[in-house]
């Protein structure tokens, strides 16, 4: 399967609200399983370039997805990376009963997706600072 250069704005929010609201419902009705479908779905993006939760968002685009704000799909692989990240570490933490790791990465991840619905990306931030200090980092080698 060929990995796509860039994925529609509207796709790239519903993941978001996604994780933001499998959040939620975990923190509101204690049931951690949530956490996983979000997990799950990140990672198969991360590992296999396959979100379900994109894939089935695909079906309700009204217009041609080239006709929408592109996001770059490295990014959002990037960015994927982190909240999977978070979400496992949240996962994590309530299964062995440290509810506190569990809130602090949970805490993280809603915090982070929260800021990107509103259009700041946190992720897309860190993913540019790494690029500059790789290339920064690339000159001093070539001297």
């Amino acid at each position: 399967m060929s990995f796509p250069h860039a994925i529609p704005r509207p796709l790239v929010r519903l993941n978001q609200w996604t994780i933001l609201l499998s959040v939620i419902t975990t923190w509101v009705t204690g049931i951690i399983w949530i956490l996983a479908i979000s997990l799950l779905a990140n990672l198969l993006g991360v590992f296999f370039n396959y979100n379900p939760i994109i894939r089935f968002g695909r079906l309700f685009l009204k217009k041609a997805p080239s006709t929408y704000i592109p996001e770059d799909a490295q990014q959002q692989k990037f960015n994927a990376s982190i909240a999977s990240f978070c979400l496992a570490g949240g996962l994590l933490g309530y299964l062995l009963n440290w509810q506190v790791v569990g809130h602090i990465f949970t805490v993280m991840v809603a915090i982070a997706s929260s800021i990107a619905i509103a259009g700041f990306c946190v992720g897309c931030f860190l993913h540019f600072q790494l690029k500059q200090w790789q290339y920064r980092r690339s000159l001093k080698k070539s001297f």
